[in-house]
């Protein structure tokens, strides 16, 4: 049976996170629940990435498999039963095996903060008005970029077999007026960027040195790095596969 990737993109706002869950609205709950409409049968989405409750994507997916082709009238009438605040991008043949969640090679985010207030920016960014300095920023997203064991910056009742990430881009920038956190890497724990990006503010704040980071990081200890920044300024911004993968 043909295996197709689902590429989507979300406002995660309203909904609990990215892959279903028990009386809890979630993205993969609304495109099945519009896929049953339109063709009269269920679908079994796979998931790539789970996104916590509140955080948004520019590039996730999705697998399945479905006997019949699939085409560009079929995105269009999928799309118009959505919600306004998801969306069908494209839809990719792949092989009969082909795992959108264990054949990425990697993830990126972007975490975005704003420090003027500013009601367009609420459900989409951070609010943090508080004064940083980006360079001490970057000091501290190079040493994360160093490290490659993430223990204390994963969230409790996690049953990963491993807490080892290599990081690929960790960097701070200004982008529109907003400072963003990029991360680019292998793999990511349950709330790990959102773990290293308020441990890092502290940081900028001058609250805690590079070495109390340093110690942090080597102590694997997770009730020693903040959990503070809020889902709602987290983007999973890409998921990235082999070559030749998806067409």
């Amino acid at each position: 049976m043909p295996r197709y990737f689902l590429e989507v993109a979300y406002k995660g706002t309203h909904y609990s996170g990215f892959q279903i869950q028990k009386n809890a609205p979630t993205i993969q709950d609304e495109i099945e629940k519009s896929w049953k409409v339109f063709f009269k049968r269920d679908v079994s989405l796979t998931g790539s990435s789970r996104t916590d409750a509140g955080v948004h994507a520019l590039q996730n997916y999705f697998h399945f498999d479905w006997e019949e082709d699939l085409d560009d009238r079929f995105l269009y009438n999928l799309n118009a039963i959505l919600p306004g605040d998801i969306v069908i991008k494209n839809i990719h043949l792949v092989a009969p095996k082909a795992h959108c969640r264990f054949d990425a090679i990697s993830r990126e985010y972007s975490y975005y903060i704003y420090t003027r207030k500013d009601p367009f920016l609420v459900d989409t960014a951070y609010f943090f008005p508080y004064k940083l300095d980006i360079d001490s920023l970057n000091k501290a997203a190079a040493l994360i970029k160093e490290n490659t064991d993430f223990t204390s910056f994963s969230k409790r009742n996690t049953q990963v077999k491993t807490f080892q990430c290599t990081i690929i881009l960790s960097e701070w920038v200004i982008e529109n007026d907003m400072l963003v956190y990029n991360i680019k890497g292998n793999r990511f724990l349950r709330g790990m960027v959102r773990a290293l990006t308020a441990t890092m503010l502290k940081v900028g704040r001058q609250n805690i040195t590079l070495d109390e980071l340093h110690n942090i990081i080597m102590a694997k200890d997770c009730t020693l790095a903040s959990f503070s920044a809020p889902p709602h300024g987290l983007f999973l911004k890409g998921v990235e596969y082999p070559n030749g993968m998806i067409n």
